[in-house]
């Protein structure tokens, strides 16, 4: 069982690292909101990064934003960095949970996950990268488990939406959920919608690295996973969706991976039927596939090499046609923005026999709610944690490196989701 108590050496709940930053600022808000959901209605909590100065203002624009004046004296602030190991540890020996909020994570992650590792403190990151995510798992794991350490990765909009929203398809099927296709639709108002650009970031060196990925994943060394029902047939890389009524493409962030890895966890360590799993987002109509098009373009030439990198990373709303700004959102922005997932799965009903004919039933389910990379991905990251304190006895009988999935499948983080409007139905 996770060991969730501070004590008067480990005095703090959470400790928010990279709190000053774009995401930090945003999840110091939902925590601030959120201090009556700790342990017995109480969370002690603290912000976390390199510079002391930057920290406060944070503080101080939650107090205000929130009308909330005490934040400016009751939350106390830790000054760590990624570059020195002790300050890491040190701040790691505070806290229960880290909730990292540090990226790219392929640069600055890895220190934070072994100071937990190390100093007996839980992690939570909202990485969208599988490199980084599956190289702690393989790297940190087996230490993580020796240690009771729950080291839980892309608890944000990448991948709680997706794994979950799997997990709860499979539980409102009456009978043997065998697949599920997802299709992710984005809204936003009149001023449009971008997103910050260390995300950005992330993309280009991920799909730079993407050797590096499928050498990484060798080393695992996995069998297939067994199929159940008829095999899930990959779609095309651009076509018009009849389930949303719109033209789309495969989903490039990291759900597929996550998903995948948290069905393997339920096969190898419940014997449960895996999920196959596909995952798609809509792009509009034809329009907005050329622009795809020529962005891709652009983005897959450029990639490949260090200058034509520089340049992406320079040029974020170029390239991106305004996706990606180095400003990011505005608050309208995102009050105005929304995400909606369609699952559409298929499996066997009560009674049918799995191994005998195609799959005889269907069910459809939605996860929809505010605007994903900085309003539902901190309600996501910070009911994680929450999860965690108020729950540890349904968690994974072990320490280790987990997806959402393999660590919340027991708990009632989707009820917690439903609460705070990242909402789960069924059609």
């Amino acid at each position: 069982m996770a060991c969730v108590e501070t004590s008067s050496n480990r005095p703090y709940h959470l400790v928010i690292f990279g709190a000053s930053g774009f995401t930090g600022q945003f999840v110091v808000e939902e925590v601030a909101r959120t201090v009556s959901e700790g342990p017995k209605g109480n969370l002690k909590w603290a912000v976390a990064g390199r510079s002391k100065q930057k920290l406060e203002k944070v503080l101080e624009q939650a107090a205000g934003v929130l009308s909330k004046p005490e934040l400016r004296s009751e939350v106390d602030i830790i000054v760590a960095d990624v570059e020195e190991p002790d300050s890491l540890a040190a701040m790691c020996k505070q806290a229960v949970i880290v909730l990292n909020c540090v990226g790219p994570y392929r640069f600055y992650g890895e220190p934070v996950v072994k100071a937990c590792v190390e100093n007996g403190a839980h992690h939570i990151d909202i990485s969208g990268e599988p490199q980084f995510l599956e190289g702690m798992q393989l790297n940190y794991s087996s230490q993580a488990a020796e240690k009771g350490v729950y080291i839980i990765g892309s608890c944000g909009f990448d991948s709680i939406p997706a794994d979950m929203g799997v997990l709860y398809t499979r539980d409102q099927f009456k009978g043997t959920l065998t697949a599920v296709e997802s299709f992710l639709t984005v809204g936003s108002g009149d001023d449009g919608a971008c997103i910050h650009d260390g995300t950005w970031q992330s993309a280009i060196y991920g799909f730079s690295d993407g050797q590096k990925l499928q050498s990484l994943r060798r080393k695992f060394n996995h069998k297939p996973l067994p199929a159940v029902g008829s095999k899930l047939k990959r779609r095309g890389n651009v076509f018009f969706s009849n389930e949303i009524q719109q033209y789309t493409v495969p989903f490039m962030g990291s759900d597929p991976s996550v998903v995948k890895r948290t069905q393997r966890f339920l096969v190898e360590e419940h014997q449960e039927k895996p999920v196959q799993y596909g995952a798609y987002a809509g792009v509009g109509g034809i329009g907005n596939i050329v622009k795809l098009m020529f962005a891709g373009m652009m983005f897959w030439m450029l990639v490949k090499f260090s200058f034509g990198r520089n340049l992406l990373i320079k040029h974020p709303e170029f390239f991106s046609f305004g996706l990606f700004s180095k400003a990011g959102p505005t608050r309208k922005q995102m009050e105005a923005s929304s995400f909606q997932f369609a699952f559409y799965g298929e499996g066997y009903t009560e009674g049918q026999d799995p191994s005998l004919g195609k799959p005889n039933g269907k069910i459809r389910t939605l996860v929809q709610g505010p605007e994903c990379a900085y309003v539902a991905t901190p309600i996501a990251m910070v009911q994680a944690a929450l999860t965690i304190l108020n729950e540890p006895t349904a968690l994974p009988k072990t320490g280790g490196v987990y997806t959402p999935g393999a660590a919340f499948a027991k708990t009632t983080l989707t009820d917690r989701l439903n609460k705070h409007g990242i909402q789960f139905s069924v059609i």
